[in-house]
């Protein structure tokens, strides 16, 4: 998780550095965690009485490996991975009890028995031996009855109604000595028992369910003094868990071109050929168009940023977002240098969602998102705003936006701030506010055809070509053509009879479209003042030509 305390980032990058720059030990140390298992899981489990067999030799085999663990984290002097090698408990009291009680491998349940390794409790390895010796007993039993008895026929014999008994024939039942007790009589002979055999019967048929009793008991004890040593297991889950984040970030520091970030308490964020980690794996590294981003609260406090649609304004302010955790989460990141001045909180508003359970809309949604990030940002946080006000009319739309970025402009936390829109309107935002600047996401036009350049220029865009990404999202070629035609007119500033922006002819009548933010009127004056040449013009002239203007407008505006 991203930390906020610069020693404590500086001792992570430190860890992460020793270790990429370590080829051959990271690997070794990656074998050995391979066969750990989740310590806290199961330490969880035990603690909870939850535990089975399994999760109790598993914890014991994990401990096992912590011992040579421990000796090759001695190799290492960064302070994170000795303060990981300090951490680790190997316990031998918990692998000494496990070993000694429990089988190496038990059955899924404890109900199935066997679990209780044999030699560990002497009761419970004599019922095992009786049931296991029963054939041999009975065998033994019915040869003595019969040397005892002169008995040659006698035998010992079992069903489910009487359990086991001795059968003699009726011609020796004379030799059946005083203490037999008939149970049945039959055709050819009779049936008895014995207190002995009784007893050894109750024994047998008993000894399943006591196996059972007993090794739920016994299980049971060593679960619990397992579990008394939970505050230990846990410590040394949670190394184990931050060892293993140290070698998978250094992993990826060495496979991925990932640099070693500075992180200072300063309010400065300067990163040069940035990258987006997820996109560039998608896409591959030789194809992804890195980009540089320097934000400050002292003169480029806010970015924004316009440009087409699809150009990668998202893509950008999320791979920023992206590099500001990673490198404070103790990571590298995807950049040929990075300098982050320490973020405590990334607020973003991108994207649309609605919650029609509590009866917002989407633009409710968006504005209370974009208050509460008003609200609560301060001097050290990195705000992510795309296309606020998108979700209403272009001039309330506009309006809100230019007044949100007013007010961070004006705060006296002065927040870092990425603002992507397509009001390019916004971008006069950078004459009147001097920290305010302009960015924008280079295209080329060819051959009819817009090509995404995706590289981060100064200055504002003129155009978002969206009827080019409608195009190419398939659209189809009338309702493109129709839309290039009404697009041709309203930026003409055609009006019809009524004042009104015209549409392109000929398709069903005309209907008034949404203007931009400045009338048709107020073009036409533009354009009659570009005409002007004040420099042969005596003042007399010119405060003439301006009458005339202001005449001009105010006719037009009634």
């Amino acid at each position: 998780y991203p930390l906020l305390n610069e020693k404590e980032i500086r001792q992570r990058h430190d860890g992460v550095e020793e270790l990429a720059e370590d080829y051959q030990g990271r690997q070794e140390l990656r074998a050995r965690l391979r066969g750990v298992q989740d310590l806290e899981r199961l330490a969880g489990r035990i603690v909870s009485g939850s535990a089975h067999g399994r999760d109790l030799v598993a914890a014991k085999d994990s401990l096992c490996l912590l011992g040579p663990l421990k000796e090759k984290l001695k190799e290492h002097r960064s302070q994170s991975v000795i303060s990981v090698r300090e951490k680790l408990r190997e316990l031998p009291q918990v692998v000494d009890l496990v070993g000694k009680a429990l089988v190496d491998d038990p059955p899924a349940t404890v109900k199935e028995g066997g679990v209780i390794r044999l030699g560990y409790h002497a009761e419970l390895d004599e019922l095992r031996a009786l049931r296991q010796n029963a054939k041999d007993w009975i065998a033994r039993f019915e040869g003595s009855e019969r040397k005892r008895t002169g008995i040659n026929s006698l035998k010992v014999r079992y069903n489910r109604v009487f359990g086991y008994y001795i059968e003699v024939t009726k011609s020796q039942l004379k030799s059946v000595p005083p203490d037999y007790i008939r149970k049945q009589t039959l055709v050819n002979g009779e049936r008895y028992i014995t207190p002995e055999l009784k007893e050894y019967e109750a024994k047998v048929l008993n000894s399943e369910q006591e196996i059972v009793k007993l090794e739920l008991s016994l299980f049971g004890e060593v679960r619990e003094k397992v579990a008394s040593y939970y505050g230990e297991m846990r410590e040394t889950s949670q190394a184990l868990a931050t060892l293993d984040v140290l070698i998978a970030l250094a992993e990826a520091a060495a496979s991925h071109h990932l640099v070693r970030p500075r992180v200072d308490s300063d309010l400065a964020i300067s990163i040069r050929e940035g990258r987006h980690p997820v996109v560039e794996a998608a896409v591959g590294r030789g194809a992804f168009v890195p980009n540089d981003c320097s934000v400050e609260p002292d003169s480029r406090q806010i970015l924004m940023l316009t440009g087409p649609n699809m150009a990668g304004k998202s893509t950008y302010m999320r791979q920023v977002a992206l590099i500001v955790i990673l490198a404070q989460m103790g990571s590298f990141v995807p950049a040929a240098e990075a300098r982050i001045g320490l973020v405590d909180r990334i607020f973003t508003r991108i994207g649309a969602a609605d919650y029609l359970a509590r009866g917002e809309s989407t633009f409710m949604v968006e504005m209370r998102e974009t208050a509460h990030i008003l609200r609560h940002a301060t001097a050290r946080s990195l705000i992510l705003l795309d296309e606020v006000g998108r979700g209403t009319s272009t001039f309330d739309g506009i309006s809100i936006a230019w007044s949100v970025a007013e007010y961070l402009h004006e705060s006296a936390h002065r927040p870092r701030t990425l603002f992507a829109t397509h009001y390019h309107e916004l971008t006069d935002l950078a004459l009147t506010n001097e920290r305010v600047k302009n960015f924008n996401f280079a295209v080329k036009e060819w051959k009819g055809e817009v090509i995404f350049l995706r590289t981060l220029v100064e200055g504002a865009a003129s155009r978002s070509y969206g009827i080019h990404v409608g195009h190419l999202a398939g659209l189809p070629p009338s309702v493109v053509e129709r839309a290039k035609e009404i697009l041709r007119n309203l930026e003409g500033g055609e009006l019809d009879e009524k004042g009104r922006p015209r549409l392109a002819r000929g398709r069903g009548g005309e209907e008034p479209a949404q203007m931009g933010l400045f009338s048709a009127v107020e073009r036409r004056l533009s354009e009659e003042l570009k005409k002007l040449d004040v420099s042969i013009m005596t003042p007399v002239e010119a405060l003439n030509i301006l009458n005339a203007l202001v005449e001009q407008a105010k006719e037009e505006k009634e």
